[in-house]
Order: C-alpha cells, then sequence, then structure tokens
C-alpha cells in the first residue's frame, strides 16, 4: 500500500510539467494559421460581389494540393489602410532577379488544414480586429484537360504573388527551369502519369482580388498583390492576457477559380488548339477563429 501510495504521489506532482517546455517554463499561447479550400463558398470578383464566369470564358474548381502566403495582416476595420494594420507575416523577398521578388526557394508551402504559421500571441498587438488581409502567392493543384479529343488530369503550379524569384520546380518527372523573377499569373502544368508539360503567363491585370471593403480600403491595382480581404463573423479580440492558443483559418473560395478563354466552346480546358488562362486567383476568403 505504501508503495502504491508513493507512487500516486509521484504521477500528481509530474502532471503540471506536461503542459510545459523543455527549459521547465509554461508554453506560452500561440496564433496559428490554417487553410482551407471550398468549392461551394460564393464566386466573388474583385469588389467582393458575386460573380459568373465571363461571356467567352469557361472555369472549373480545381482540386487543391497546397498553397503559399506572401502576406498576412489583421485589421481593426474597414477604414484600415493596406498595412496600416497588424501586420503578422511577410514572406522572404530577394532581388536576385534584378528587382524585388517572393523567393520561392524559401517559401513555405502546406496542404489543407497544416499549419502555415505560429507566432506567440504576445506578438500580435492588442485589439479588435474585424477583417483580415491575405496575399496568395503560390497554388498547387489538380485540373481536367482535354487533348485530341482525350481527357485527363494533371497539375498546375500557379503564381500568384506580385512577383516571385524562381531557380526551378517541379511537377512530377517534369522539371522547370525558370532562374528569373516570374510575373503575377505566371503557371506551369504536368499531365499525371504522361510525358507533357506547358507553361505560360496570364494576362497582367486579370488575377482576381476580392476586397469587400474596395470603396475605404482599396488594394492598389498597379501592385499586382493577391490581397483577398475577409471579414470575420465577430471581432477577434486580442487581449494581451490569452492563456490559450488562437487557431485561424482561412477558408478559401475555389468556386470555379481555375478559368480561361475558350476556342471551342464545350466547357472543356484544351491548351493545345490555343485555350489561355486567363484568372487563378481565389474568389472569396471567409476567416474564422477557435481558442
Amino acid at each position: 500500500m505504501k508503495k502504491v501510495y508513493i507512487l500516486l504521489l509521484f504521477l500528481v506532482a509530474a502532471i503540471p510539467f506536461f503542459s510545459c517546455s523543455n527549459d521547465g517554463s509554461p508554453e506560452e499561447p500561440m496564433l496559428i494559421i490554417k487553410f482551407k479550400f471550398d468549392e461551394n463558398q460564393v464566386r466573388l470578383n474583385n469588389l467582393g460581389q458575386p460573380s459568373v464566369v465571363a461571356t467567352g470564358n469557361a472555369a472549373q474548381s480545381p482540386v487543391f494540393n497546397t498553397i503559399s502566403s506572401h502576406y498576412i495582416e489583421l485589421a481593426p476595420n474597414a477604414n484600415t489602410q493596406l498595412g496600416s494594420g497588424t501586420i503578422i507575416y511577410h514572406a522572404p523577398e530577394t532581388n536576385l532577379g534584378g528587382t524585388t521578388a517572393i523567393d520561392f526557394n524559401q517559401s513555405k508551402i502546406v496542404a489543407e488544414g497544416e499549419t502555415f504559421l505560429k507566432i506567440p500571441l504576445s506578438q500580435v498587438a492588442s485589439g479588435s480586429y474585424e477583417w483580415m488581409r491575405v496575399s496568395l502567392s503560390y497554388q498547387n493543384y489538380q485540373i481536367n484537360i482535354r487533348h485530341q479529343n482525350v481527357d485527363y488530369t494533371g497539375t498546375l503550379a500557379s503564381f500568384v504573388g506580385f512577383n516571385t524569384y524562381i531557380t526551378e520546380f517541379n511537377i512530377g518527372n517534369n522539371i522547370f527551369q525558370v532562374n528569373g523573377n516570374r510575373a503575377q499569373g505566371y503557371w506551369a502544368f504536368g499531365l499525371n502519369n504522361q510525358p507533357y508539360s506547358a507553361s505560360g503567363q496570364a494576362p497582367a491585370g486579370t488575377t482576381t482580388v476580392p476586397n469587400p471593403i474596395e470603396a475605404t480600403s482599396p488594394i492598389p491595382r498597379n501592385l499586382n498583390t493577391c490581397v483577398v480581404t475577409g471579414k470575420f463573423a465577430s471581432n477577434l479580440v486580442i487581449n494581451g492576457n490569452e492563456t490559450d492558443d488562437v487557431v485561424i483559418t482561412l477558408s478559401l473560395s475555389v468556386n470555379n477559380s481555375f478559368e480561361w478563354q475558350e476556342v471551342t466552346a464545350d466547357g472543356k480546358f484544351e491548351p493545345s488548339i490555343g485555350e489561355n488562362v486567363v484568372d487563378m486567383g481565389l474568389r472569396g476568403l471567409i476567416p474564422s477563429y477557435v481558442r
């Protein structure tokens, strides 16, 4: 009985240490950012209004593999100008390509539900935040294409950041050597399990960037930033006294987010006959949080 009593005392004494870090101090509460992709979420235009596919174009809802972001900001209200909120993330940049660009080699790329960002809540300014701004930079997803009346599935790498410095990257066994900057709208494609690949550039200024508060907090279009803006259902309040983690989920609309100009009006993306990509922008952001 004495041995059992001693064992119980040991277990009770050990419990507090399970929530401590390696140095014995309590773990600090964190702000955690994750992504979600929703093909059923409303499809928005640049002004944050519901939109349909443009006449003469066709679109599909891609199946996302991974994504990356260049910039994340919390905004107190609809009058908070870009850059005047609380910036919680800014990806590495480089001038190796001649002008400032996102450094793709250092970009953090994650799948749905994986942690993209984890920082101490003590690094987030106290305040009440109504809006969230997220600048997307890279997307990797599955799309369907047609070639010579046969349908295939392939993987598309989509670079929607303002400017990206790329050395090389691969899609399956297809290696794309760039060694330079690529403007917003650069894309590369490879058929799954087939020896076919292609790359191209969407027209400048055609990437959709939904911003429901464009009237009061515009995103400068000349910067070609992919800053998607979304509103919390209820304000995210950071008071500086948090004891638990705050997990923010960024739900992105992929509702017909891959859009092309049709040559044959059949709703099938057929690059071999000259059908060109015109828009790869995400179609809306709904941020939510749990404590």
